[in-house]
């Protein structure tokens, strides 16, 4: 597992979101949670945190509800970061505070080409391409 928990969550509800969003339309907590499989409240806490941080916007009242403004320009890095930070790319597989580029530790330089590829295409995969792909091979989300 690459990512913890709540990012895949977040990664999925973000392209049920912007499938939504491409045909003007919002999602509630319940309706997301359903969608990708995940419970209740937790769904909540994770779309909550994505709209602190701008990843996802959402709107109150009668057609109120999660949504993506633009899924071009949502990239899966931003679902990533916004939920889980920078460990992935830049924290020591073993979890040694001093493990660096000067102090590597024994796995060090093994590693970094692996993280150096998935910032690369966690970077260049945009969600419209996730939405797209979704489509075209009716993936399922849960």
């Amino acid at each position: 597992m690459i990512l913890s928990k709540s990012c895949e969550y977040a990664v999925r509800a973000t392209v049920y979101l912007a499938l939504k969003s491409q045909k003007g339309e919002k999602a509630g907590i319940i309706e997301v949670a359903k969608a990708i499989g995940s419970p209740m409240h937790f769904t909540g806490k994770i779309l909550q945190t994505l709209v602190r941080k701008k990843t996802l916007s959402s709107a109150k009242g009668p057609n109120g509800g999660f949504y993506v403004e633009n899924g071009k320009t949502l990239f899966l890095i931003d679902i990533i970061r916004a939920i889980d930070g920078n460990g992935l790319f830049s924290a020591c597989v073993l979890g040694l505070e001093k493990c660096s580029a000067t102090e590597p530790c024994p796995v060090h330089e093994q590693v970094k080409p692996i993280r150096d590829i998935l910032l690369a295409e966690f970077s260049k995969q945009p969600v419209s391409e996730l939405v797209n792909d979704f489509e075209k091979n009716n993936y399922f989300l849960k």
